[in-house]
């Protein structure tokens, strides 16, 4: 395989070339802003490159991934802000300090004790960087909607807010609750109070997921997956007869919905 440490050099000269006078207009007209887009586009194709299992694509998205954060450090390094050693000698410090268990004389039992241990340990480095020392602090707001709402739960609960563990019944309210007050805001007709509500509904349905063992965010992505498998059967059905969409009826559309159920 090879030496990475050469080869980590190699790809940093070709981004510096990209960025240089002469190298590629786009690249060069790249900030840390611009690029925030793609950094979730590849992390994202990442994960469905893991999903498929496809240890030759799983390591191609790795590289794109990687790529953004060589791009980053490229871009900090010619604003004198830090260059990707700083970035790996920073990771490797905090991936020591982390895991006394591991580099240091702290004794664990198991990964439970080990989360734990390194929430303190996130705790006191905020509160010695005097950050945000909130319980939910460093939940990223930019993070997707689904996985936000599914880490601050998780934060709360780990300060004992939660619902009480092995009873979904009262999760199962509160849904029932928050479709009421959906439906009361629908009669209002307030927009602001429908959107209101919606996220409430989602928030509660994330949090029922989350005491099943589910994780909310790729429950949503399998269920579109399905959904696509589904409505393209509809699709070539429809392509492949001689009417138009237009001309076939919610129930016949139904009728084709259903024979695709049968099919995935």
């Amino acid at each position: 395989m090879g030496n990475a440490g050469e080869k980590l050099l190699r790809l940093m000269d070709i981004m510096k070339r990209l960025r240089e006078p002469g190298g590629c207009p786009w690249d060069r007209e790249q900030t840390m802003k611009s690029l925030r887009p793609f950094i979730v586009e590849e992390a994202y194709e990442l994960i469905e490159a893991i999903d498929s299992g496809d240890s030759g694509v799983v390591a191609e998205e790795c590289g794109d991934l990687l790529l953004q954060v060589v791009f980053i450090s490229s871009i900090a390094e010619e604003e004198g802000l830090f260059d990707l050693g700083e970035v790996i000698d920073t990771l490797v410090e905090k991936l020591v300090r982390r895991h006394p268990h591991v580099f240091g004389d702290v004794s664990v039992e198991d990964s439970e004790a080990v989360r734990k241990n390194w929430e303190q340990i996130k705790k006191a480095e905020r509160r010695d960087k005097k950050r945000d020392q909130s319980i939910l602090s460093g939940v990223p707001k930019s993070l997707p909607a689904l996985v936000r709402a599914f880490q601050i739960q998780e934060r709360a609960a780990k300060v004992g807010f939660d619902w009480p563990a092995g009873d979904i019944s009262p999760l199962l309210e509160k849904i029932d609750e928050e479709l009421k007050e959906l439906a009361e805001a629908r009669k209002t007709g307030n927009p602001d109070e429908i959107l209101e509500e919606v996220g409430d509904l989602l928030f509660a349905t994330v949090n029922l997921a989350r005491h099943l063992g589910v994780d909310a965010e790729f429950s949503l992505q399998e269920t579109n997956k399905k959904f696509t498998r589904r409505f393209e059967f509809i699709e070539k059905t429809v392509e492949t007869g001689s009417r138009d969409w237009s001309e076939y009826s919610l129930d016949e559309l139904e009728n084709l919905w259903q024979r695709a159920k049968t099919r995935s």
